[in-house]
Formats: C-alpha cells, sequence, structure tokens
C-alpha cells in the first residue's frame, strides 16, 4: 500500500532478511555524506536518501506525510504503531522506522553528524516499556550469529528521555564492592552489565531535573566509558518540538565519540568504547527513527521533521551551537 497507510502483512520468512553490507568502495563518504528531507512533499526526498522498510515487523506501522504541521509550519512526516503481536508473545516487536539506503551508509569509524526535529504525540507512553525513537547500529553481514544493540540509541522511560550507547561486554564495578566503596567514580558510565549478551550498556543522558540514580537498570560503574555533562540534560519528552543534534563516532575497543546536543544547548560527550567488533559485522553504520517497541497496547505517535545528515556540524547545526561544541566549521 502507498505512504499514509497502515502497511500489509508480509510473510516472515521473506522479510528476515539481515541488513548487509555496502558494497566495497560503495561507503558513503565527503560531500555523499550529506542527506536531508525536510518532509514537505508527499513522499521522501531523493536528497534524503530515506525509505520505509517492508517487513513483517513494519506491518505494525503507519507512515504519513502531513503538510502544514511541522516544526516550520510546513509538512511533516508522521510515525506511529498500533498494537499488531499476538497475546504474551515473545520476541515480537512493533516498528514504524525510517531507514537511510544502504548506497548511503557511512564508514563505521568515521564520524557522521545528524539532526532532525521530533515531537512526540499524545498520549506519551507512560509505563516502563522498550520505548526506541532513534538508533545507530553497526551493519550485519546475512546470517551473522550474535544481536547487537544500537551503539546508540533515543529512548523513553516512564515517560521520560534518555539516551544510552552499547558497546561490547566491558569490566564493570558495584558501588559499594572493593573497587567502587564509595560509588562510580567522577564521569564514570552508569552502566547495565548485560552478561547474557556479551555487552554493556550505559546510561549516557537524561531529562533535566533527573538524575540517573532516578532510572532503573544502570546501578554499574563502567571506567572504560566516560560521560561528560555539558548542560542540565535533555529536554523534558512532553515539551514539544525538540530539536536534536548528534555526533556519532563508535569505538568497539576505544575512541569512541558521541556528541549530543538539544534546543540549541549542548548536552553531553561521552568517550570509550562504544559500539561492537566482531565476526560478521561489517564496514558501515547505519541510522534509523521512528517508533519501536516490545508488544504492547495502544497506539504510540511520533513527529518528525528537519533531517539531517553531514560530515561537519555546520552541515546539520547552527554556527552559534557548533562554536559552542568547539566542532569544526
Amino acid at each position: 500500500m502507498t505512504d499514509g497507510v497502515t502497511r500489509r502483512n508480509i510473510k516472515f520468512a521473506a522479510a528476515a532478511v539481515v541488513l548487509a553490507l555496502a558494497p566495497a568502495g560503495g561507503l558513503a563518504d565527503g560531500y555523499s555524506l550529506k542527506l536531508r528531507d525536510d518532509f514537505d512533499a508527499a513522499a521522501f526526498s531523493p536528497a534524503g536518501g530515506l525509505f520505509y522498510k517492508e517487513n513483517a515487523e513494519q506491518a505494525a506501522g503507519k507512515v504519513e506525510f502531513l503538510p502544514g504541521a511541522g516544526r516550520d509550519g510546513k509538512g511533516v512526516l508522521s510515525l506511529s504503531v498500533r498494537p499488531a503481536c499476538p497475546p504474551a508473545a515473545e520476541n515480537c516487536s512493533e516498528r514504524a522506522e525510517i531507514w537511510e539506503k544502504t548506497e548511503t551508509f557511512a564508514n563505521y569509524d568515521r564520524q557522521v553528524w545528524y539532526a532532525f526535529s521530533m515531537k512526540m504525540a499524545d498520549p506519551i507512553p507512560q509505563d516502563d516499556h522498550r520505548y526506541v525513537m532513534a538508533q545507530w547500529k553497526r551493519a550485519i553481514r546475512p546470517g551473522a550469529p550474535g544481536d547487537y544493540s544500537p551503539f546508540l540509541a533515543l529512548r523513553l522511560s516512564k515517560g521520560r528521555l534518555t539516551a544510552t550507547i552499547e558497546g561490547d561486554e566491558t569490566v564493570v564495578f558495584e558501588p559499594g564492592g572493593a573497587e567502587r566503596p564509595a560509588g562510580c567514580l567522577n564521569g564514570e558510565g552508569h552502566a547495565n552489565g548485560r552478561i547474557d549478551l556479551r555487552q554493556t550498556r550505559t546510561l549516557v543522558a537524561v531529562e533535566a531535573g533527573t538524575a540517573f540514580a532516578d532510572y532503573d537498570g544502570f546501578t554499574q560503574c563502567a571506567p572504560k566509558v566516560q560521560v561528560i555533562a555539558r548542560g542540565p540534560g535533555l529536554p523534558r519528552a512532553a515539551s514539544g518540538w525538540i530539536d536534536f543534534v548528534f555526533a556519532v563516532r563508535p569505538g568497539p575497543r576505544g575512541g569512541g565519540n558521541i556528541e549530543i546536543a538539544a534546543n540549541g544547548q549542548w548536552v553531553a560527550t561521552v568517550l570509550g568504547r562504544i559500539g561492537h567488533k566482531g565476526p560478521g559485522l561489517g564496514a558501515a553504520q547505519y541510522f534509523k527513527f521512528g517508533p519501536y517497541r516490545a508488544a504492547h497496547g495502544g497506539v504510540w505517535t511520533l513527529l518528525f521533521d528537519a533531517f539531517r545528515r553531514g560530515p561537519f556540524c555546520a552541515d546539520v547545526a547552527p554556527p552559534a551551537l557548533c562554536k559552542s561544541m568547539g566542532a569544526a566549521p
């Protein structure tokens, strides 16, 4: 069916195609890293390099281009999911995510800047559930083993915005133990060592007016991940339009760098072990955005506008913000 309507069901066997590598030598670089879409037309702009992925999980989604409802009073992209998984289903999810086209993927080891505006439509979920609005991942070869979480994700936790990074399993310490008797050292990431998946997830930004301790599950200290607060925190989820800027550069063995800004304010810098390295993983990174959740009830809708991607801060953000972040022009 066309954009603007609920997607048709697609047999899972036909949709379970793991994301392949971009062609050798075909990864975006230099000026070709620049993408933009203001969603003012009734379809995705060729200049944006974006598309709606057709598969079984996305059959729960609805994508609409709405005129006059955007951040600038023009067009807006509306993405929503409805309940689609059977009751008590396990390993079932509901998505309405927009993907970068494979030919636009950037090299995994380079820094890429992103910007987009997002607004959460009412009602905003308030429960403790899996809610993801944007995520950055490493490409994986078809048939490769493992379940790799996004190396950066924008999430919702009990109605509050958070950002997390993920990487291969790294050393973590328990507060009150022999290594950290008085708690995490200044700047150490608040982590969740997910031993079963051999990954470590770290909470790196939370809503202004809240503390990392207010968010469940991140009780360990990750010395290999440094989080530098640059401002009071993320805006409230219910505050209306939020203008996000992210700089992403994975570093599975160290040297990773994430920069986060919102509404013209620098929020946080994250340094250290970010992302994954292992058999079956490709040479590219990619971005997707839109509502993603485990099986749940009710309709969840997000609005997006002003998507930008580029090799430099100036490609996506106002000069004043870039200057405040010390970013190269």
